[in-house]
């Protein structure tokens, strides 16, 4: 399996693999939040379709969170639409990545073009499927490597998006295997199943 640049990826599977349907859910870690997720899982790609509801905390509204991502085989985000309700009402982003990887982003009032660095992945503020990402499109849980990425991160509840640095590395491997995250603000070590998807993300949230 390639990258969008045609690179051979290490330890990329010669045959395409079958495609799972699971549910996750997660729970907050200090906080009143949830989030429950229906993601369809191929070797690296992944459909999803979740949803968010996290109580007031501290200089954060209450707010509930519906998002539908899509990536291709390769793990490269494709579409991620999300949509907020709070008290002051309702509002929406869609944020679409071409194959050229020109990034669209609208917000409802036409969309604005950018590159937001050439990323490929999206992080959705306080959601743990997202960090699944760059852990399944790297491999980060079946070979020991590092990747310092740019981010497009969307913030909750207000939707603003933009591009972010973060470098992820792998720390140990098995099942689980353990990823460390970290950006100039912070750094957390995340444990991993055999998916790439997060079993704790210290501080934030846990599998339910």
């Amino acid at each position: 399996m390639s990258t969008p640049t045609g690179e051979k990826l290490p330890g990329a599977a010669t045959r395409r693999a079958p495609h799972t349907t699971r549910m996750v859910t997660w729970s907050g870690v200090g906080c009143l939040r949830l989030e429950a997720v229906r993601v369809l899982l191929g070797e690296r790609g992944l459909r999803a379709t979740g949803s968010m509801v996290s109580c007031q905390q501290e200089d954060i509204e209450a707010y509930s969170a519906a998002y539908t991502l899509t990536t291709d085989e390769t793990g490269v985000v494709q579409r991620l639409t999300v949509r907020t309700t709070r008290a002051a009402g309702e509002q929406a982003v869609t944020v679409t990545r071409s194959e050229e990887g020109i990034w669209l982003v609208d917000h409802g009032h036409g969309a604005v073009r950018t590159n937001f660095g050439g990323a490929l992945d999206v992080d959705l503020q306080f959601s743990p499927l997202f960090n699944a990402l760059p852990v399944r499109r790297l491999n980060l849980h079946r070979l020991a490597t590092k990747h310092e990425l740019a981010m497009v991160f969307v913030s909750l509840p207000s939707l603003e998006v933009n591009r972010v640095a973060q470098t992820y590395r792998t720390i140990s491997l098995g099942d689980p295997a353990v990823v460390s995250l970290s950006s100039d603000s912070y750094e957390s070590e995340l444990t991993v199943d055999s998916d790439g998807l997060v079993l704790e993300y210290p501080g934030l949230a846990r599998r339910s």
